[in-house]
């Protein structure tokens, strides 16, 4: 007996998986549970076990292709129902039908492949413009495909082209774009693939920045005397198996102005023009890495303390730069905040992770001349260290008014660490 084992149904708005390692070969006995495949998504990098027990038929894919849910990857040979007890039908004693009772067998397909969230009038929009539901990525955050994502979907695929199968994608399409001139007439190039989580990247800051409105809110917060606080605790969460830094405290400033102004820890559904409010509060940070930007989720921030946060965070960017963050690691966030002070990075505007609403992001704090203003009124020049941050967020949920005063508060949190831990909720 033959049967197809397809690529399941990820979740999380997961259409498509880039095969990265294939570890059997084809005459090869598995059971069930062994690992026959690796992939990579937009999400993470996931392990693949063998759903039944049988042989390797054949191999459908091969490392670096792209594939879709449902598609193909292998073949198995398995032995009959009635030799296989795995496949034993449960409940009841009947005996099995003689050869002339039974059906024609019927090639058997081994899939998780779930019928996509769609209105019927929405099925019905899909159907007349040929447009196959499972390639649409939902916009809503309950994941349900609406009719304008499928006009959206449609407009673009009417500009697109097939790809290849080996080495790009099966039944997958591109943009058309303009063509490019003969680079290397003019001196030596390399091409490199543009795959894997660079490319998944690219195709959700492709989406958000075409679907939200962004706007930005700048401003500067004097981190002095939380830089004189980090350095006197840093060592006690180092031995505690953390590392102490200014994204630590920032997650920790965005939970309580989260709180304050809930607008912010939102999602827009336009099939039903509500706004979602999160009542949790789990808090995504990007990470540079050597294979491209990933971004962790750290959740219920409001309820853990600096040293548990400064050790969760440690440990999820330890398991970013090594590849090992799970998928359930990196779904499920309300709020991102991204760090390039670190690199030495300014000032600059991130693109909004979707279907969240905000995102922060932190420059370098540096030593820069400061005017204070004492009881008197009296001014000063004193040297002060000062922190440049940036909120970019959704204007169809909030406003510039909104963006400031969440900022205020994100600003009052970082500058007094004494009033903020003491009045921290």
């Amino acid at each position: 007996m033959t049967k197809d084992f397809c690529l399941p149904d990820l979740g999380e708005g997961v259409h498509e998986a880039e095969i990265l390692a294939i570890p059997v070969s084809k005459g090869q006995a598995v059971q069930e549970g062994d690992l026959i495949l690796e992939v990579e998504t937009d999400k993470a990098a996931v392990e693949i076990p063998s759903p039944i027990t049988g042989t390797i038929k054949e191999i459908h894919v091969r490392p670096g292709d792209i594939a879709e849910v449902g598609t193909v990857l292998i073949s198995f040979t398995t032995a009959t129902q009635t030799d296989h007890s795995a496949y034993q039908p449960t409940g009841g004693t009947e005996s099995p039908p003689s050869p002339d009772q039974q059906p024609p067998k019927k090639k058997e397909v081994v899939t998780n492949r779930r019928p996509v969230p769609a209105s019927p009038s929405t099925r019905k929009r899909a159907r007349e413009q040929g447009v196959d539901l499972y390639l649409v990525t939902p916009t809503a955050a309950n994941g349900v495909v609406s009719a304008d994502d499928v006009q959206k979907f449609a407009a673009l695929s009417s500009q697109d082209e097939p790809i290849a199968k080996h080495g790009k994608a099966t039944h997958l399409q591109k943009a058309r774009s303009a063509a490019l001139p003969d680079f290397s007439q003019f001196g030596p190039i390399e091409r490199k693939e543009f795959r894997s989580i660079r490319r998944a990247t690219a195709k959700r800051m492709a989406q958000s920045w075409a679907q939200i409105p962004h706007v930005n809110c700048q401003d500067v917060a004097d981190i002095t005397m939380l830089e004189d606080f980090r350095r006197r605790h840093k060592e006690e969460i180092k031995t505690a198996g953390g590392r102490l830094t200014m994204t630590v405290f920032a997650l920790k400033a965005v939970a309580t102005a989260l709180k304050k102004l809930p607008q912010f820890n939102a999602s827009l559904d336009l099939d039903k023009q509500e706004i979602i409010i999160k009542k949790y509060f789990n808090i995504g940070v990007a990470i540079d890495t050597d294979h491209g930007l990933m971004v962790p989720v750290i959740r219920d921030v409001d309820r853990k303390s600096i040293k548990e946060l400064s050790v969760e965070l440690h440990h999820a960017i330890e398991k970013a730069r090594s590849r090992k963050l799970s998928r359930e690691e990196l779904i499920g966030g309300s709020f991102t905040i991204t760090n390039a002070g670190a690199i030495g990075g300014n000032q600059f505007s991130a693109i909004i992770n979707h279907p969240e609403i905000a995102i922060l992001g932190l420059g370098q704090g540096r030593m820069q001349a400061a005017v204070q203003t004492d009881a008197d009124g009296n001014h000063t020049i004193v040297p002060r260290l000062l922190m440049p941050i940036v909120l970019c967020f959704d204007h169809r949920v909030a406003d510039g008014a909104d963006a400031i005063r969440f900022m205020q508060v994100i600003i009052n949190c970082l500058q007094d660490p004494d009033a903020f831990f003491i009045n921290m909720t």
